[in-house]
């Protein structure tokens, strides 16, 4: 009789890049530029990413394209959103039986709190050259900055698996 194992090292493997892009562009304007800039065709999707955290649950905006010559999945990814909660004020006052909501940030990756949205690449080979990528993103008006994460150093890792 075979033993099969199983490796979990095999399911550590990080296949994916990630930019970090700080802008005030609406992220519709932003992926009409990166699919201007890269040649790419980032559609806006109907799955939008979905995290609970102690607030609530809160949605992300997505982009995605998949380049099938290649195999490359490309995301763009919203960082920053809103939770609203309603509470309802219990002490006796004239404003008594108001219910209040009370909006909370919440980020998808908390560790890059001004960081407003990620550029996710998966399945990129070495053919894909990520520094020509960072310069050709460095042309749009109105991108701050952008950088490339290391991604060993992501504390919420989990929150980029969708």
């Amino acid at each position: 009789m075979a033993i099969h194992k199983l490796d979990f090292g095999e399911f550590d493997e990080i296949d994916y890049s990630l930019i970090a892009i700080h802008t005030s562009l609406e992220d519709y304007r932003l992926a009409y530029f990166i699919n201007q800039k890269l040649h790419v065709n980032l559609n806006k999707s109907i799955k939008e990413i979905q995290i609970t955290v102690k607030e609530g649950e809160a949605h992300f905006s997505r982009f995605h394209y998949y380049e099938k010559k290649k195999e490359i999945s490309w995301d763009l990814i919203q960082n920053k959103n809103e939770v609203i909660q309603q509470q309802k004020e219990e002490n006796q006052s004239l404003f008594s039986n108001v219910n209040l909501e009370v909006v909370t940030k919440v980020y998808m990756l908390p560790e890059f709190k001004k960081v407003d949205y990620f550029l996710k690449i998966e399945n990129s080979n070495e053919n894909l050259n990520l520094l020509k990528i960072q310069n050709e993103l460095n042309t749009i008006d109105n991108i701050a900055t952008i950088y490339i994460v290391d991604i060993n150093k992501i504390k919420s890792k989990n929150n980029l698996i969708f």
